[in-house]
């Protein structure tokens, strides 16, 4: 049995008789391609087999055009969002992508360092807020990394993602031009990058509005839902309470509304709210959530784009991308003491 030619982009383009360069738009960008056109290009792909598949591509090349990008965990509604924005990226240029879903297992972690080690990813986007397990104790050289969404805490490794700070002094400074001067930040964290970022921009935003240190209330948190309503729990058994709550994120503000509510209390008449992120439930929550938008698809597609550029050229100093998020105003904040 003879063994058929694999089939080329060039077979595409003569069966549907376009330029490669269409076949190309076709497949990355159909959205600027004709409706005929991309017709006769699908099916001449059909006809001849042809494969875009990076995977494919890289065991005929003998290197890999794969991007292993690795979540702690794929359900977060951020990680889907910026997902679509760096596979877009990557596809326009020839790459594939990888999940690996760490779920913040070492062991997992151990399985993806060993997948790197191999050489079948060219590059590597890390979610996790800290470089793979057992990386720096095996001494293993990682191939060219970009952090992406979640900075890596005492790291040098490039990143791409939002301006914690500038996004967080934004939301401070909204509650405080809604008239709150007591105002609590809930998600604090003396490992987590993002969350140190955060709330520097509140204190940032606390200090120019002349409010001492000694009146500011800070809670730690992981920024969850649960870590969210515990802090509504700490600030109540100190009998001292803020008329606004500014939140690291948004699992963490609705905790705290969550919280609020179940001590029968009425949002936004006794307490303001603020996250950060514009997760898609946040528009659900009664009220709605007044929140920080991460500009997520832009910081998938530059992540990539600065991956797939450290690939060609290596960065010769450390390099941060950071793009500025939107305050979208809803029904959780509202002037003190308001009716």
């Amino acid at each position: 049995m003879s063994i058929q030619p694999t089939a080329t982009i060039e077979d595409v383009a003569r069966l549907a008789e376009v330029s490669i360069a269409t076949v190309s738009r076709a497949i990355h960008t159909p959205e600027k391609v004709a409706k005929s056109t991309r017709q006769r290009v699908n099916q001449a792909i059909a006809i001849t087999g042809y494969t875009t598949n990076a995977m494919a591509r890289s065991l005929r090349m003998g290197r890999s055009n794969m991007i292993l990008v690795l979540a702690p965990d794929i359900g977060d509604p951020n990680f889907s969002s910026i997902l679509i924005g760096l596979e877009n990226e990557a596809r326009a240029h020839g790459y594939g992508v990888l999940i690996g879903h760490t779920q913040n297992d070492p062991e997992r972690g151990l399985e993806y360092l060993k997948f790197l080690n191999s050489g079948q990813a060219a590059g590597l986007l890390l979610f996790t807020g800290h470089e793979p397990f057992g990386a720096r104790e095996m001494g293993q050289r990682l191939p060219p990394t970009v952090a992406v969404f979640e900075p890596v805490f005492g790291s040098a490794l490039p990143y791409v993602g939002v301006d914690d700070t500038a996004g967080a002094r934004k939301a401070a400074e909204y509650l405080l031009a809604s008239g709150h001067r007591s105002i609590a930040f809930i998600g604090d964290s003396k490992t987590r990058l993002g969350h140190v970022r955060r709330r520097k921009g509140y204190d940032i935003a606390l200090e120019a509005a002349r409010i001492p240190v000694g009146q500011r209330m800070v809670i730690d948190g992981e920024g969850t839902i649960e870590s969210g309503r515990l802090a509504v729990e700490q600030l109540f058994m100190r009998d001292t309470l803020p008329t606004a709550f500014m939140c690291v994120n948004d699992a963490t503000a609705i905790g705290v509304m969550n919280g609020l509510a179940a001590r029968g209390y009425d949002l936004p008449r006794d307490f303001s709210v603020i996250g950060f992120d514009d997760v898609p439930q946040a528009t659900y929550m009664t009220p709605a959530l007044t929140t920080i938008r991460q500009p997520r698809s832009a910081i998938g597609r530059q992540a990539m784009a600065l991956l797939l550029e450290t690939l060609t050229e290596p960065l010769v100093s450390p390099k941060e991308i950071l793009i500025m998020p939107d305050l979208v105003v809803r029904g959780s904040v509202t002037m003190p003491g308001k009716t």
